[in-house]
């Protein structure tokens, strides 16, 4: 008899206990990976998070064909694809991971009703989150908790999580596969890159490998005892934007994949904490893993959560529509160089800092050029590695004051906030070589400098990278004026109490500290 552990998140070996529960059938496992065509039709997947899958799923089928398996990547709709493999492998049991979002639910719905029509056994496992995503809705009297302070007492009053399972190293005999003709047979082997549509090419050197392999180095090698003062100390606005090397884990998209489970990783840290006073939710790295299981939670239990329209709460504001701005702001061209690096790192290496997230979001929408949020989370979901549908919309919502967050007068500065932690600029340097030669005064502002010094440094703003396309200090002033009459137009979706975040302190804005108006958030230092 044959059993099916279909993979899908969940690309690991270490806790996984849809795979687990098949050990003990005894039958002979089939894993599976489904290159759905859903996904290249409608998900925005740019080259550099393809390679990253097929990195993934490389390493994943190295690492079972050690055991005396294989990973089959079957192409075609999981409508198509189940109906056949039931028939020709004989499959008895099937098992997966749960997944929480929209289309994976109704798939899932799909599958299961094939196998129940055919009396095949189907289960699935909860381990891409820490907890069952309804719980904490049924903890809180049948309300999804809107508010971080509100998730974290949820947490509290939950208790712990279930513990990871350890790592599948070997296979029983009678679990591996028996069939010499499917080992071997190349129709099923994990795609190319030119399969995936990626001209190798034309894509950027690979920094962060995907893989549960590489996954569980990283995480080994950062949340250990080793780097435990690090791990204790850390706070998540105090670390880097703009810095040469990530200031950050880079765990992001190890755990989208789910090639390392978050559960691990929270018992990594557990460990490390143990040995001494550690940083606290909501800027720790435990305070991370809540963040994720929050907009999880938020995701799963909000209709049309990745978008404005008929979504319960998000604020309905009547953005512009530019595609000229958008263009711009997406290929790095705004002219203000500290948005325009962050945009050049995206979309070259498929990950930037969480500020600077926080810096180009605000830009794109109410910050600068008033633009929905919808259209940043499109690009996001085509350039970031760990792009994830709860945690982009979420963020997306939070960072244009849509959901969550409302101090809509809380501007980020494209000019002082990048200073704060790279004076000298040598993050746009890196990544706008145009402008390397431009002397520190006007690194982050070189449409200010004389154009004496701008064809000194080999670059005339307007002629070699453009002049600013808007005018940060009054445009800003402008769209705090138009969020306002926003809030004021509409109600505000009932949140429990309002949001704080340190990253959005006037301090960490580029700010001065004094009892502000609100149009002195808006102000060009």
């Amino acid at each position: 008899m044959v059993s099916v552990h279909w993979f899908r998140k969940g690309l690991r070996l270490h806790d996984n206990p849809a795979l687990h529960s098949l050990l003990a059938l005894n039958h002979e496992i089939r894993p599976i990976f489904i290159l759905d065509p859903w996904f290249v039709k409608n998900a925005n997947v740019g080259p550099n998070r393809w390679r990253f899958l097929q990195q993934v799923l490389t390493d994943l089928d190295r690492q079972l064909r050690a055991m005396g398996s294989r990973l089959f990547v079957l192409r075609g709709s999981p409508s198509q694809i189940f109906p056949e493999i039931m028939s020709t492998w004989n499959v008895k049991h099937v098992s997966y991971e749960f997944d929480t979002e929209p289309y994976a639910r109704q798939r899932d719905r799909d599958v299961t009703k094939m196998s129940d029509a055919r009396g095949i056994k189907i289960e699935s496992h909860i381990s891409h989150t820490l907890y069952d995503p309804e719980v904490f809705v049924a903890r809180n009297n049948g309300a999804t908790p809107l508010t971080y302070q509100k998730f974290c007492s949820l947490v509290d009053a939950i208790g712990k999580p279930p513990s990871a399972l350890p790592k599948i190293s070997q296979l029983p005999s009678e679990c591996q596969i028996k069939d010499q003709k499917l080992l071997q047979s190349v129709e099923y082997n994990v795609p190319t890159l030119r399969e995936l549509g990626v001209n190798e090419s034309e894509i950027s050197p690979c920094l962060f490998p995907g893989g549960e392999t590489e996954g569980l180095s990283r995480l080994e090698s950062l949340i250990s005892e080793k780097n435990g003062k690090w791990v204790r100390n850390f706070e998540k606005p105090k670390t880097s934007p703009n810095s040469l090397q990530p200031s950050t884990t880079v765990l992001s998209p190890y755990l989208k994949f789910g090639c390392v489970s978050v559960r691990t990783m929270l018992e990594r840290l557990r460990s490390v904490y143990a040995n001494g006073p550690h940083s606290k939710p909501p800027v720790s790295l435990l305070g991370q893993l809540y963040w994720r299981e929050f907009f999880y939670t938020c995701g799963y239990n909000t209709p049309n959560f990745d978008q404005m329209k008929d979504n319960k709460i998000c604020k309905q504001i009547d953005w512009d529509t530019n595609p000229e701005y958008l263009a711009a702001w997406k290929e790095g061209r705004t002219g203000y160089p500290f948005i325009d690096a962050i945009m050049t790192q995206l979309k070259t290496e498929g990950w930037i800092h969480h500020l600077a997230r926080h810096s180009v979001a605000c830009f794109l929408t109410r910050g600068d050029l008033y633009l929905s949020w919808e259209e940043g989370m499109k690009v996001f979901e085509e350039y970031l590695l760990d792009a994830d549908w709860s945690l982009n919309a979420g963020n997306w919502m939070w960072l244009s004051a849509s959901a969550f967050f409302h101090q809509y007068f809380r501007v980020y500065s494209p000019v002082a906030f990048g200073k704060k932690t790279d004076k000298n600029g040598e993050y746009i340097r890196r990544y706008l070589p145009v402008l390397r030669k431009f002397p520190v005064q006007y690194i982050y502002e070189p449409w200010t400098a004389p154009l004496s010094v701008q064809r000194a440094a080999g670059c005339v703003i307007g002629v070699d990278y453009p002049k600013p396309i808007v005018d940060h200090g009054v445009i800003s002033k402008i769209n705090i004026g138009r969020m306002k009459k926003a809030y004021g137009s509409n109600s505000s979706p009932k949140i429990e109490h309002q949001q704080k975040r340190k990253a959005t302190s006037d301090k960490d804005l580029g700010r001065k500290t004094k009892k502000p108006k609100i149009t002195d958030f808006a102000k060009k230092m």
